[in-house]
């Protein structure tokens, strides 16, 4: 039995996939054809740890983070053969940010609770951003390709920082109500269109509420399709 691979010859046995005479379909693959995958593999990573908090089983989790791996190190040795960077720039720069977002850590920062340590984390990151130009807006740096709910609370989060706009808890619930009632106004024999607005607006209304609650909403609506789940079969 041969020994273990390491991350180097992991990182050789991609680039030989990619070769001229490696495999027809990794030569074929571009950042944007692989973005699905990406995507798909860190679904299947949370899949697998809520797999593990409830059985203990861990090889899934095992299997997952190395595929997640898989597409880092692909995304990686694309952007090699462009001549724009390589694994080790991508190790290096988050091993930088990591040291530079935790003073408290290793400088000379105090930080003695969780609140304190997002407080220098986001004062951090937003002198990173000073002069970058591939941010239209605050707002728009929130990836679009983020699932709809985590993208609502991020929004929302940001945009109660930046302009003190998404109200109070009783503002929420009014807005919730709001919604319901132009809903129930139009009927279920409304035109789809038309129910497009108001629906949009109850869905934002309880992500805003769940905001203001620091509730997790996605969390909070899998387990309850998990219970719904349950309870059909």
């Amino acid at each position: 039995m041969r020994e273990p691979y390491t991350y180097e010859e992991f990182l050789k046995i991609i680039e030989t996939l990619r070769s001229e005479n490696g495999c027809p379909w990794d030569r074929e693959q571009t950042h944007m054809s692989l973005r699905p995958c990406l995507m798909e593999e860190a679904a299947e990573v949370a899949g697998a740890i809520r797999i593990y908090e409830k059985t203990g089983n861990w090889e899934n989790l095992r299997e997952e983070l190395g595929d997640v791996l898989l597409q880092v190190v692909m995304h990686a040795q694309i952007a090699r053969e462009e001549g724009l960077f390589a694994m080790e720039d991508v190790v290096n720069e988050v091993a930088e940010k990591m040291v530079r977002r935790h003073p408290h850590v290793f400088g000379d920062v105090q930080a003695d609770t969780s609140s304190q340590v997002l407080e220098n984390w986001d004062e951090i990151k937003k002198r990173e951003k000073e002069g970058k130009t591939q941010v239209q807006t605050p707002l728009r740096e929130i990836p679009a390709e983020l699932p709809a709910l985590t993208r609502a609370a991020k929004v929302l989060k940001k945009a109660d920082k930046l302009y003190e706009s998404q109200g109070t808890f009783e503002d929420a619930l009014e807005a919730i109500r709001s919604a319901a009632s132009r809903i129930e106004t139009l009927g279920k024999g409304a035109d789809g269109q038309a129910l497009t607005g108001p629906l949009g607006d109850l869905l934002l209304a309880v992500s805003n509420l769940s905001r203001i609650c620091k509730l997790p909403q996605e969390q909070i609506l899998s387990d309850r399709i998990d219970e719904m789940i349950e309870k059909f079969e």
